[in-house]
């Protein structure tokens, strides 16, 4: 486009497509315009988060983040926080390639799926920018913003093997196999783990508890029950829940390290009641 394009959209002058407007101002905020853009401009920049599990601390948390950080931007951003089910990502997809939204960028947290990976290649060809947060999907080619998982993985490995003195099997949980995130956090704490033969320390199982409290407890309980020399256990998934029920408290108090991947508050009232005997934070 012309410079008279852009002077034009600079001083309001009007007679400038929508969508040639909207370029105009996405490359204004890329290259740090000093200038404030003018008022008539505002929403015209719409980003997107999407994000998954409002039940969840973390994502709730997240979510509230993000209202903070839109509270501060110019009255022309305009940032749209939408949760959505992680168990239908068809949803998800038909969300991301909704022709009634003109969006500028999208923030994104949601599982790794073919029809999700497809809208997603489809808004890049349009250019809009995609940000993943918290987890990849394979094959896409976007910014992440986030931690490395496995080196968190492999952190909660090295705290195992050096705080955890007794040696016996080990168990690990997460969500499921649906989040890259989590997969490369037990794949770190496996392969740690498998180097460190003087440790005495095996990763015996791992279990997929989809962030539900009554299946991770239930499959810690079951994995207690069958195996009585398991003295570790890796939560690298998000807000589940390990406490027992009342009267099994006493059955389930051993020797047990515990690593998990995020606390909260009601998780570390858990174990100042007993239901683990130790615990350490990454």
């Amino acid at each position: 486009m012309g410079t008279a394009t852009v002077e034009r959209v600079l001083n309001e002058r009007g007679g400038v497509r929508p969508e040639t407007v909207e370029k105009v101002i996405r490359a204004l905020r890329d290259v740090d315009y000093p200038r404030r853009i003018p008022g008539k401009h505002q929403g015209l920049m719409r980003i997107d988060v999407l994000l998954v599990n409002p039940q969840q601390t973390f994502f709730e948390r997240l979510a509230r983040a993000f209202a903070r950080i839109a509270a501060t931007l110019d009255p022309a951003i305009s940032v749209h926080r939408t949760f959505m089910d992680e168990s239908n990502p068809e949803a998800i997809a038909r969300k991301l390639m909704d022709p009634t939204i003109r969006r500028s960028a999208v923030i994104i947290a949601a599982p790794e799926h073919p029809a999700v990976r497809r809208a997603l290649f489809v808004l890049r060809e349009r250019g809009v920018p995609i940000i993943q947060i918290v987890s990849r999907m394979n094959g896409l080619d976007a910014d992440y913003i986030g931690i490395e998982n496995a080196a968190a993985g492999r952190m909660a490995g090295l705290l195992m093997c050096g705080l955890q003195r007794r040696a016996g099997r080990v168990m690990a949980m997460c969500h499921s196999g649906i989040y890259e995130a989590h997969r490369q956090r037990v794949s770190g704490f496996s392969d740690f783990l498998a180097r460190q033969n003087e440790s005495g320390l095996h990763l015996t199982m791992v279990s997929f508890h989809h962030d539900d409290a009554d299946r991770s407890r239930e499959s810690l309980q079951e994995a207690l029950d069958k195996y009585a020399d398991i003295v570790g256990l890796y939560n690298a998934g998000g807000t589940n829940s390990t406490s027992f029920c009342d009267g099994d408290q006493g059955k389930y108090m051993i020797d047990l390290f515990f690593a998990r991947f995020y606390f909260t508050a009601s998780k570390i009232f858990n174990f100042q009641n007993g239901a683990l005997c130790s615990s350490n934070e990454i």
